[in-house]
């Protein structure tokens, strides 16, 4: 999920045309075909998502860095076989990049409101991503609906929650892939008993930069299902 404004009076108040951010040198090349996708989601995201509330305004001149770089690195750990489950997708993210990245690939973003699924609905649609389907749903009520060999979150729940959520719609040796800050060890140390009593791997943290794009790196917790 992305950061939204508080208030219909701050959307009112905020520019919603602030100039996108210059996406950093070599991007073009990181999403390759998928370049001219990636440019029409971020417009996207500096317009309809912050109409409709999805994205606060300020977030515009840090889209690409912040957002969806951020996200898209993500896709250095799927594989083309995977069925990605995006929970809490919010504004797409980290699903849409994935999917941008991985064609191949199966994504489906779940999301609970019907204001956000009907943005993403159209925002899929515009973009022709075949490899993307839309549940409205939280993600604990698709136990027995739904099977991913990953799951994904963004800035969703703390991983003890996370972990209780996602855990029955992983398939055995699925993962989760959680884009997580600073304080991701103590989240960790957290859900240390919860991962023990689950049988899960210890947690692996990935620093990704996306070969230098990203100034900031992301941080990906890995989490395998035994």
């Amino acid at each position: 999920m992305t950061d939204q404004p508080e208030t219909d009076a701050e959307l009112s108040n905020e520019s919603t045309t602030a100039e996108i951010e210059t996406p950093p040198t070599g991007t073009e090349e990181y999403f390759g075909a998928a370049y001219p996708a990636a440019q029409r989601y971020a417009e996207h995201l500096a317009t309809t998502g912050i109409e409709w509330g999805l994205i606060g305004p300020r977030e515009v001149d840090r889209l690409w860095t912040r957002h969806i770089l951020n996200c898209a690195v993500v896709a250095e750990h799927i594989d083309e076989n995977d069925v990605v489950g995006d929970v809490g997708s919010g504004a797409g993210l980290p699903g849409i990049p994935i999917a941008l990245m991985r064609p191949e690939a199966k994504v489906v973003l779940i999301e609970p409101m019907e204001r956000r699924v009907e943005w993403l609905s159209m925002v899929v649609d515009d973009l022709g991503l075949s490899n993307v389907r839309i549940v409205r749903a939280r993600v604990e009520e698709l136990v027995d609906e739904e099977m991913f060999t990953v799951v994904t979150a963004r800035a969703v729940k703390a991983m003890t929650t996370l972990i209780e959520w996602t855990r029955e719609v992983i398939s055995p040796g699925g993962r989760i892939l959680a884009v997580k800050g600073a304080s991701v060890e103590g989240e960790l140390i957290k859900a240390k008993k919860l991962i023990k009593r689950y049988r899960l791997s210890q947690p692996k943290v990935h620093v990704v930069d996306g070969g230098g794009l990203l100034e900031v790196p992301s941080r990906v917790v890995e989490i395998v299902k035994k």
